[in-house]
């Protein structure tokens, strides 16, 4: 393959390559292409808090009562209910972080989208509720359960009512049955021998005088719920008698399903909860040896209140609660009087983890104080937004026509790659949308000024790479010639230049307020896209387009040159 040819299949590509990411950058491009529209359309670039509106909170943590070697996890377990509590909230797009300015500690809150602050506030600072509590009895449990079971025979009855006037039993059960396994084909059990049902069920359609195509005229009740029991067919005799029928049942209520029904609440939560920890060994609540376990200690009111609840459930579960979400419910083996429990029961050293930072996260209430609130109107989003847009639009334009105006015909192939060069960002913005929400890049205002930046120093590498080419046609260098050894020498120094400014990003991000990370994270991806813009596309452009033939026209290129000589 000569090496024209080679060259033109580069040049392919970064043609190719630049039409790619002006389709995902401006999809009315292929507007005559409607499917292919649409598709690249729900692409779209994540906006910050200032750009879409919401709200920003700041918030003090106090740690002054926490022990030193405890900070870390306090820190994380106030991260962690924060954002339990926004997830909650409904937010997409939230932003819950740890940040840290000398010696004090903040929570960072950013709630895009949200106009209510101080619904926001009060969702935010609620302190998670964790609580102990012990088995109801089988009484207490009906006397619950009662008034919605005789509404759920309520149900049934008029069910059976519609359909003794007439109604079609098989769409009645395909709409109203709670029995999964055969609601979807009308209540139809197939056939059946005797035993195969609850006895209940067994007495209707083997023993009561029901004719087949009959329905049963009351209600069955099982320990499942009120059946609707209509017979469809039977055939043998004696013990190899079958019968298919058909059934709607409506489902009781019991403690199985309802957890909050088989437990009550009891005096015990996390505000005599000292701390939770992990450690391995036996003992507590249940035997284990060698496996995680989850270890609790109360204050001295804990203690008492402990004591009292393992005594007097004896061998019954008492079930810890967070959120009113049930966490845990290990069995009572035996009265505990020292304020210390364990609860174990195979769980993986990660599960033992997860568990303690959850108990941890209602039993520590680690004060928090607002210290900064800031609220943006949707309409100063979009403001902005538009505002930082234009100054872009302006900023690129101004920087086109100076690089044309001085460099000529270089400045035009720059031009062409400065417009790559924002196709290609605004690409990768939209595609970092279809990441995991961590990996996810939101513009926000900084972020904007920080594309604008990277604008101007996209360029910068060009301007060595020109000056350099200059220099060496003045000499008489050849074109060919002349351009590798521009891009060769001028490496050195953009290389050097841009990973310094890399650098100092990476410093930002790491150490900086949220705002400044979205400066510095732009600026990075700017930077790492104009290398590649300058050192693979604008290389591959100039090598393929500039030939010996242009050595006569040199005033396109440069003032003050000589032509070039036979060996270069």
């Amino acid at each position: 393959m000569t090496l024209r040819r080679k060259l033109a299949i580069r040049f392919s590509l970064v043609v190719f390559f630049a039409l790619f990411v002006g389709v995902i950058a401006y999809p009315q491009a292929v507007s005559f292409i409607p499917p292919l529209a649409h598709a690249i359309e729900k692409l779209t670039i994540n906006l910050g808090l200032d750009l879409q509106g919401g709200i920003h909170l700041q918030y003090a943590i106090d740690l002054s009562r926490v022990e030193q070697d405890k900070k870390e996890d306090a820190l994380a377990a106030v991260q962690a209910v924060v954002e339990r509590r926004v997830n909650a909230f409904g937010v997409g797009e939230s932003l819950v972080q740890l940040a840290k300015s000398g010696t004090e500690n903040f929570l960072i809150v950013e709630l895009p989208g949200v106009k209510d602050i101080e619904k926001a506030k009060n969702v935010i600072k609620e302190t998670p509720f964790l609580e102990f509590r012990e088995e109801r009895t089988q009484e207490e449990i009906d006397q619950i359960l009662a008034p919605f079971n005789e509404s759920m025979k309520k149900k049934a009855q008029d069910l059976l009512v519609r359909i003794k006037n007439g109604e079609d039993f098989e769409k009645i059960a395909r709409e109203s049955s709670d029995d999964p396994g055969s609601a979807a084909n009308g209540g139809d059990l197939d056939f059946a021998k005797r035993g195969m049902f609850v006895p209940e069920f067994d007495a209707v359609i083997f023993d009561a005088p029901l004719a087949v195509g009959a329905t049963y005229p009351d209600l069955v009740e099982t320990q499942f719920g009120w059946h609707i029991i209509r017979k469809e067919e039977e055939k043998g005799e004696g013990d190899q008698k079958e019968v298919r029928a058909r059934h709607i049942l409506i489902a009781k209520a019991s403690a199985e399903n309802i957890p909050d029904v088989f437990y009550k609440p009891t005096e015990l939560t996390g505000t005599y909860l000292k701390r939770s920890d992990v450690n391995f060994g036996s003992g507590g609540f249940q035997a284990g040896i060698s496996e995680p376990q989850v270890l609790l200690k109360f204050d001295e009111k804990g203690a008492e209140l402990f004591a009292d609840i393992t005594k007097r459930n004896l061998q019954k579960t008492v079930a810890i609660f967070v959120d009113d979400e049930l966490v845990s419910a290990p069995t009572v083996q035996s009265e505990i009087t020292d304020g210390e429990a364990v609860i174990s029961g195979s769980f993986t050293l990660e599960e033992a983890k997860n568990l303690s930072q959850r108990l941890n996260e209602g039993a520590l209430p680690v004060p928090i104080t607002l210290v900064a609130q800031q609220s943006v109107e949707a309409s100063l989003g979009q403001e902005s937004l538009a505002l930082g847009l234009r100054a872009g639009a302006i900023g690129l334009f101004v920087v086109v026509v100076y690089m044309i105006f001085y460099y000529r015909f270089l400045g035009f192939v720059a031009a062409v790659a400065l417009l790559i060069y924002v196709g290609t960002m605004i690409a990768l913005l939209k595609f970092s949308s279809l990441l995991p929400q961590v990996m996810t890049i939101t513009l926000t205002l900084p972020g904007i000024a920080g594309l604008i930046l990277s604008v101007g120093m996209a360029v910068d590498a060009n301007v060595l790479i020109f000056e350099r080419l200059r220099e060496e046609l003045r000499g008489g260098k050849s074109i060919p010639y002349a351009v590798s050894e521009a891009f060769r020498r001028a490496w050195p120094s953009i290389r050097d230049g841009n990973y310094s400014t890399i650098l100092t990003s990476f410093i930002l991000i790491f150490v900086g307020t949220s705002f400044v990370k979205g400066f510095a994270l732009v600026l990075v991806l700017g930077v790492v896209v104009s290398m590649f813009t300058a050192i693979v596309l604008v290389k591959n452009i100039m090598r393929f387009v500039l030939e010996r033939w242009h050595e006569k026209y040199l005033w396109l290129l440069v003032s003050g040159a000589t032509p070039a000589k036979k060996d270069k």
